[in-house]
C-alpha cells in the first residue's frame, strides 16, 4: 500500500501549476489525501474526476466558509465506510478538517489540524480541545483496527523539525510562534506516548528535512523550512512500514507531499 498526503493550499490554483498532477500520476499511490483544497465540492469535483481517473473513489469534505480549509481522499479501492469530521469536535466539521476511510485491515485518516494563529489566539483551543479529542478519536478507531493518520498537523515536534528553532520556540520571555510552542509540541508528544509512530522520523532519526516553507523571505530557496506534514501509524503497524518519504522535489504549494508505503 502506498499513500501520499499533500497540503495543496487551494486546489484550483494547484492543479494548474506545472508538474503537480504529473508528480502524483508518476508516483501512482493507492490513495491520495489532500488538505486545504479551499473549494466547495461542486467547484472542483468535475476537475478531480477528469484529472484523477485512476482514483475513482473520491471523497470531499468542504468547510462551511467558502474558500477555506477542506480536505479530500482519492482512492483506487473503495473503502468499507467513509465518515466526515468528529462528532464532539465542531472545528473538524465546520471547517472540513477530517475524513476517515475504513479499509479491510486499517483506517486511513486525513487531517488538517487548526493553526494556532499568528497571535496564538487558537493555541488553547488547539491544546485543550483539538489535540486531546483527536487523540481520543484515534484511540477509539484503534480498538477496531490499526490507524494511519496523515496530513498537516501544524506543529514541528522537536528542534530538528524546523530550521530556526531558537527564534520560534517557547521561552521564559517569549510564548513561541505557532507550530513551535510548548503546548503544541506537548499535544504531539501525547500522540507518541499513546503508541503512535511518527513514521518518517522512525526511519530518519537524525535527518533534517522539511515539508513547509513560508512564501516570505525566499524561505524555500534557502531551505528555511518546517516539518509539519506527517504520516502517523499505530504501533501495531511498525513491522509493515516499508518506506517513508518527504518529496522535496515536488512544487506547487507552500507544502511538499509526504508519503508512506506499507507492506501488505
Amino acid at each position: 500500500m502506498k499513500y501520499i498526503s499533500w497540503n495543496i493550499n487551494g486546489y484550483r490554483a494547484w492543479v494548474q501549476k506545472e508538474g503537480t498532477v504529473d508528480f502524483l500520476l508518476q508516483q501512482n499511490p493507492d490513495a491520495i489525501c489532500f488538505q486545504e483544497t479551499k473549494a466547495h465540492t461542486d467547484k472542483i469535483q468535475e476537475s478531480v474526476e477528469t484529472v484523477f481517473v485512476a482514483w475513482p473513489y473520491q471523497y470531499f469534505f468542504q468547510a462551511v466558509k467558502p474558500g477555506y480549509s477542506s480536505t479530500a481522499i482519492l482512492s483506487k479501492t473503495e473503502p468499507i465506510n467513509v465518515t466526515y469530521g468528529i462528532k464532539n469536535l465542531p472545528l473538524s466539521i465546520d471547517e472540513g478538517r477530517v475524513i476517515t476511510a475504513e479499509f479491510d485491515d486499517h483506517y486511513l485518516v486525513t487531517v488538517y489540524t487548526p493553526n494556532s494563529k499568528p497571535d496564538l489566539a487558537r493555541v488553547d483551543v488547539r491544546h485543550d480541545e483539538w489535540d486531546k479529542k483527536f487523540l481520543a478519536y484515534m484511540k477509539k478507531l484503534e480498538k477496531k483496527k490499526p490507524v494511519v493518520v496523515c496530513g498537516d498537523l501544524n506543529v514541528a515536534p522537536t528542534e530538528i523539525d524546523l530550521k530556526n528553532d531558537k527564534t520560534n520556540r517557547t521561552t521564559e520571555k517569549f510564548p513561541g510562534n505557532p507550530g513551535a510552542t510548548d503546548k503544541e509540541r506537548a499535544g504531539f508528544a501525547n500522540y507518541m506516548k499513546s503508541q503512535f509512530i511518527d513514521t518518517w522520523r522512525m526511519q530518519n532519526p537524525d535527518e533534517r528535512k522539511y515539508s513547509w516553507w513560508s512564501y516570505r523571505s525566499n524561505a524555500r530557496a534557502s531551505n528555511a523550512g518546517w516539518r509539519i506534514d506527517f504520516f502517523l501509524a499505530s504501533s501495531s503497524l511498525e513491522k509493515r512500514i516499508k518506506a517513508t518519504h518527504i518529496y522535496n522535489e515536488a512544487y506547487g504549494s507552500d507544502h511538499c507531499p509526504v508519503g508512506l508505503e506499507l507492506k501488505k
